[in-house]
């Protein structure tokens, strides 16, 4: 069970990431590099070998009966300072993949939840995160 195998905060980030890579049931090669991104961009590649969390994550996934348990855990785990901040890089892998499914959605809204995010600051950045993509990879402004 993921209690047993999270046990640092840059583990819990790392899980928390991939949870939102993972949600729609795919991880991808763009996901995959973003992720990759996100985590080397956060400092965690000093401390973690990702593909040993990659295979942590994927055998204790099955077993996330209670999702808002598990994110309330790694969140707490965080301790974030910077809550928005925190959200908009789990919008930002949301979006990686270039569609978000309900499941996404509903996953989205309670990590807003748990760090106290209203509704318009989750539309905000939602809107800016996937404008961001968008500027990305079509190179428009």
């Amino acid at each position: 069970m993921y209690i047993n195998e999270v046990k640092s905060q840059d583990q819990a980030l790392c899980h928390l990431f991939f949870h939102c890579c993972f949600k729609d049931g795919e991880f991808n090669d763009p996901e995959k590099t973003d992720v990759s991104e996100r985590l080397v961009e956060a400092g965690l590649y000093k401390h973690l070998n990702f593909k040993e969390e990659i295979i942590k994550y994927q055998a204790y996934r099955k077993d996330i009966f209670d999702e808002d348990a598990y994110l309330d855990f790694l969140i707490k785990m965080i301790t974030p300072v910077n809550g928005i901040a925190l959200y908009s890089y789990c919008v930002e892998l949301v979006f990686s993949d270039a569609s978000m499914s309900q499941s996404e959605e509903n996953l989205l809204g309670k990590i807003a939840n748990i760090l106290d995010i209203d509704r318009p600051e989750q539309a905000i950045i939602k809107k800016l995160m996937a404008q961001r993509k968008v500027v990305k990879t079509e190179k428009i402004f």
